[in-house]
């Protein structure tokens, strides 16, 4: 029987506030079985990027990374909030492990080309050491990773951590059962912005460009998507886009499909 893998991503004002943040990481400590969480952290790095002079620049959600921004996303990501995740998860009783894409070799990327924008230190990833992952989850190891990742020659990357949390568990889709929660503060994909009842239940890759289109879905809900329906086309079992409340068990939530059942009769 294939075990189960839980992938969930998390960041936003999750990460960031403090109540809302031991709400999830104690529901998290309880999902059972193989568990692995992707964090980002991105409104922080921006406010200590600010405090030492370096200002974001984001297109459509991403960061566009020079060196200074590299340098602020690596102390804030890989240390700030890597280690505070896995400090309150071991408190918690979760043999959390903090990582990079650097360490183990876990995740590479390279330079993301320059195409409409130049990116700077954006890498996109290529490989994933899926049988390093598989044997740290064997040994009771939950990675906590950061979205940092490097080329092998030495050179670190800031990488989406939607694209990672999606390239994770496609890298991982032979080997588990991969469900893939992107969670952040909104109660999953809206409807309409402004209301947090409009909760679309499923949607399909289709209605999602619709969406994109028109501009009812922008900012950092894109790569959420986009990544999320890579990952279903690839093999991955389940991708769900939803708040904190969903890992306790309740219901919600927006659940990507390829295509809505009766589509298919």
């Amino acid at each position: 029987m294939i075990e189960h893998l839980t992938i969930i991503k998390v960041g936003g004002k999750l990460v960031e506030e403090k109540e809302s943040l031991q709400t999830l990481l104690r529901d998290f400590s309880r999902i059972a079985g193989n568990k692995i969480l992707v964090h980002g952290g991105g409104s922080m790095a921006t406010t200590i990027g600010e405090k030492l002079g370096v200002k974001p620049k984001m297109v459509e959600g991403r960061r566009i990374t020079d060196e200074d921004t590299l340098q602020v996303v690596t102390m804030v990501y890989a240390g700030l909030v890597n280690k505070n995740l896995v400090s309150k998860l071991q408190a918690l009783g979760t043999n959390a492990l903090g990582l990079t894409g650097a360490d183990l070799d876990i995740i590479r990327a390279k330079k993301r080309p320059v195409v409409d924008v130049d990116y700077g230190f954006v890498g996109d990833v290529v490989n994933v050491n899926n049988r390093m992952l598989r044997e740290l989850l064997m040994n009771g190891a939950v990675p906590v990773i950061a979205p940092i990742t490097h080329d092998g020659d030495g050179q670190l990357f800031n990488t989406n951590a939607d694209t990672i949390a999606s390239e994770l568990a496609i890298a991982l889709s032979s080997s588990y059962r991969v469900t893939l929660i992107y969670c952040f503060d909104k109660r999953g994909v809206l409807m309409d912005e402004s209301d947090e009842n409009s909760v679309i239940d499923e949607i399909t890759m289709a209605e999602f460009e619709e969406m994109k289109s028109t501009g009812a879905v922008n900012g950092g809900m894109i790569p959420k998507l986009t990544t999320g329906f890579n990952a279903m086309k690839k093999g991955v079992d389940s991708v769900v886009v939803t708040n904190a409340s969903a890992l306790s068990g309740s219901k919600g939530g927006t659940n990507l499909v390829l295509f809505h059942e009766e589509e298919d009769e």
